[in-house]
């Protein structure tokens, strides 16, 4: 050991003289950066000897067991939220396709019920007319009676007036007469 601190003592007047710091040794007898890669070095057999791999690898495959098994779930979330996408796509293009035969159906229905009602209009109108016309042949046929009657009625006014003043009681016995004697 003196030989050892004879050769350290040389060593640090060596680098006193060069303007270089001496090592510090750890514990006497070796430099520090040695004592740390030894314990560094016993750390990492402890470590594999305790299986600090194997913890840590079953931790890193436990983690990329899950990270997979969300992906898988999320895969099957992705594929069940495109089904449903394809889905209502497909119901949306249906509604769509409801909707214009809807609408050509209520258009056809709505030409059907104007040329109804045109024909029904046409119906009703003629109705009206041969009413109209029925109306005024009965006010010309009951015009024309009455006409008759009162041309009937003068005639009948005027003969008794004639009647009247050219027939007397002498010319109505030669009248009865005459028609007792034909018969």
């Amino acid at each position: 050991m003196a030989d050892l601190m004879s050769l350290l003592a040389a060593a640090a007047e060596h680098a006193a003289e060069h303007g270089a710091h001496a090592e510090p040794l750890a514990l006497g007898f070796a430099p520090a950066s040695w004592i740390v890669a030894a314990a560094m070095t016993v750390l990492i057999l402890v470590g594999l000897w305790l299986g600090v791999p194997k913890i840590l690898t079953s931790g890193l495959d436990a983690s990329i067991a899950e990270i997979r098994k969300q992906l898988d779930e999320a895969k099957a979330l992705r594929a069940e939220a495109e089904a449903l996408r394809k889905e209502y796509a497909d119901k949306i293009a249906n509604a769509e396709r409801d909707a214009a035969a809807m609408l050509e159906h209520a258009r056809h229905e709505a030409e059907a019920i104007v040329a109804k009602a045109e024909t029904d209009a046409t119906a009703v109108i003629s109705r009206r007319e041969k009413m109209a016309e029925d109306k005024i042949a009965a006010a010309e046929r009951g015009a024309v009676a009455e006409l008759r009657a009162k041309a009937a009625e003068a005639a009948a006014t005027a003969a008794r007036g004639l009647i009247a003043q050219n027939h007397g009681a002498a010319a109505d016995k030669a009248l009865v007469d005459q028609a007792i004697g034909s018969i």
